[in-house]
């Protein structure tokens, strides 16, 4: 399935492409940005492999990460999507369109991280029709797990991923 095209009052989000790559860079390097997410900047070839990784997951799985932009300014905001990733976890999500989600600093508390979640959750529900769909998150990352919640996510469990504590969490349709 190609990726689409989605737009929001305030923003685009679109398939990621090359010239996201700066802007994705300069987002996973902030520590705010990456606080709940490994806790350490990403290095260049790890942004890489992200973009890389959004844009293939269109081709195989027919979903994937799109990169967001305010539309008015073309400003970065994140990146919102969908993955199999095979994660390592308990209990496994494989098979499943987990979501993710990721802002840039200047963007948190404006409201586009929930503009961006309900724009990518109703492209899924009607295009896949998924019977769940999970997300993880850090216990301690209250701003993600206040737009899960406001979204209809809900706990499913606690449990470890790489080491660290995580909250499982899924909606369901």
């Amino acid at each position: 399935m190609p990726a689409p095209t989605l737009t929001t009052a305030r923003l685009t989000l679109s398939p990621p492409t090359l010239t996201d790559f700066e802007d994705s860079r300069a987002m996973w390097a902030d520590p705010v940005v990456v606080r709940h997410v490994g806790a350490r900047a990403f290095t260049d070839e790890e942004t890489w492999t992200r973009l890389m990784r959004a844009r293939g997951l269109w081709e195989v799985l027919g979903f994937g990460y799109w990169a967001v932009r305010e539309t008015s300014t073309g400003r970065y905001v994140g990146e919102v999507g969908f993955a199999d990733l095979r994660r390592d976890i308990q209990p496994s999500l494989y098979g499943l369109p987990e979501m993710g989600w990721v802002l840039a600093a200047w963007s948190h508390g404006q409201g586009f991280g929930t503009e961006a979640v309900r724009a990518g959750l109703a492209w899924i529900d009607e295009s896949l029709a998924p019977p769940v769909v999970p997300c993880i998150i850090d216990p301690e990352n209250a701003a993600s797990l206040a737009l899960a919640d406001k979204v209809g996510f809900t706990l499913k469990t606690h449990t470890t991923f790489r080491g660290s504590p995580i909250m499982v969490l899924e909606r369901r349709r």
